[in-house]
Formats: C-alpha cells, structure tokens, sequence
C-alpha cells in the first residue's frame, strides 16, 4: 500500500444501472415477491457499487493484484428509488486510512436526485494470504 493513500483523496466513478441490479431480479431464487416490488435499483446492488467506486478510487495507492481490498464495513441511505438505464455518479472522499484499514465518505447521484449518502471501510489485504486462509477455511467445511 502506498505511503501516498491518505485523507483528503477524491474520486469519481460513473456506471449505468443495469436492468439485472432491479429489487425483482436481485435475487432471482426468491421468487415471491418478483411481480409485486418496484423495478428500481435494488438497495443491495447499490451498496455493490458503492463499494466498487471506492475500490476504483484506491487502487492507483494499491499494488495490484498483489494487494487488494475487502469491504468491511457499510453505512449507507438509500434516499430515492432509481429506475434502469440512469447514469450514476458516485462521488468519494478518503476521509482515515488506520494500517491497513481505509474509510471513505461517499455520496451517489442519478443526475436526477441525490440517492445515497454515508460511510463505508475497505481493509487492504495481501491476496495470496487471503488465497491460502479462505482454502484452509473451505478444507474445514468440507467445500
């Protein structure tokens, strides 16, 4: 991890909401409420994205794929409903990078509305030491 991952680093990233990030088909195995929610972005797919542009925002400070970073911490409003097809802009600011440990503040727009805003925390880890405990962990439960 770079000395140069600090407080006060600001990002941009910008994607299309896909039709398969809607609450209906966000999780397609849980069929009873398909035809009756709202085909609009889906608060779990957001949070997804959410954390992908803070991924994004770190990763000119990170030595991949040697180092990489995990989500460990979310705390976002979900503050109005985005239908498939709009362009978020999610926006985020470095705000304490502690060891190993980088938390971010950050906020999504539609170009319509503000639809979220909060905190969120990603640990940077060493990929191969990851690789090797998530298989010893597998071995464990019989995977």
């Amino acid at each position: 991890m770079s000395p140069e991952l600090k407080p006060g680093i600001r990002f941009e990233w910008q994607t299309v909401v896909p039709e398969a990030s809607v609450v209906p088909r966000l999780f397609g195995q849980h069929t009873e409420f398909a035809n009756e929610m709202p085909a609009v972005l889906a608060t779990g797919y957001m949070v997804g994205l959410m954390e992908l542009a803070c991924t994004q925002g770190i990763m000119p400070y990170v030595d991949w794929p040697n180092e990489q970073s995990l989500g460990v911490h979310v705390s976002f409003s979900h503050l109005a409903a985005t239908p498939p097809g709009m362009t978020l802009t999610i926006r985020g600011e470095v705000i304490a990078v502690e060891g190993r440990r980088v938390r971010f503040r950050v906020e999504a727009w539609d170009g319509v509305d503000k639809i979220s805003e909060g905190e969120h925390e990603r640990a940077v880890i060493t990929s191969e030491k990851f690789h090797v405990k998530l298989a010893e962990k597998k071995l464990r439960a019989g995977l």
